[in-house]
């Protein structure tokens, strides 16, 4: 465990987790592997799609390499369930290979929290599929999601 505190705490609430869940997806929107690194333990274990990897280092390379290969990447998340030191959330990302082709990607996400907040495990199951650029939804300038863009449940997502 490290002194550093990564607000909101657990036990989460309904409110504290949707908090929770909206800064992850800023922070993931930030597409900075460094910055979001940082809201998990030191150790912290992560299981995403076929990959299973553990600590900071190992996730700031996954980053790296995700986000270099995914470009104009646009991530919302929902949060789903949780519970004092658990959340679930479910979320869409949009991004485009080097070939030009537009994806969307589908997933659900169990998060594990240690008593400062920080993401102790990351479970992640994604599908990715293949869209056309007229049919995207994510529109907004890269970063931070405007606080009036739809979220899934508007979307239909």
């Amino acid at each position: 465990m490290t002194d550093v505190q990564r607000p909101p705490l657990p036990p989460f609430d309904a409110d504290t987790a949707a908090l929770k869940v909206r800064l992850a997806e800023d922070a993931w929107n930030s597409r900075d592997p460094a910055r979001v690194a940082l809201a998990y333990t030191p150790d912290s274990r992560w299981r995403n799609r076929d990959l299973i990897f553990q600590g900071r280092d190992a996730i700031v390379d996954f980053l790296t390499a995700k986000w270099a290969r995914e470009h104009d990447y646009r991530l919302i998340k929902s949060l789903w369930a949780h519970g004092p030191d658990r959340i679930a959330v479910r979320f869409a990302y949009e991004w485009r290979d080097e070939r030009g082709q537009w994806w969307r990607a589908y997933g659900n996400e169990n998060w594990r929290f240690d008593a400062n907040g920080l993401m102790a495990e990351r479970h992640a199951s994604i599908n990715d599929r293949p869209i056309e650029a007229h049919n995207r939804l994510f529109h907004w300038p890269l970063g931070h999601r405007p606080d009036d863009h739809p979220g899934l449940d508007e979307l239909r997502l």
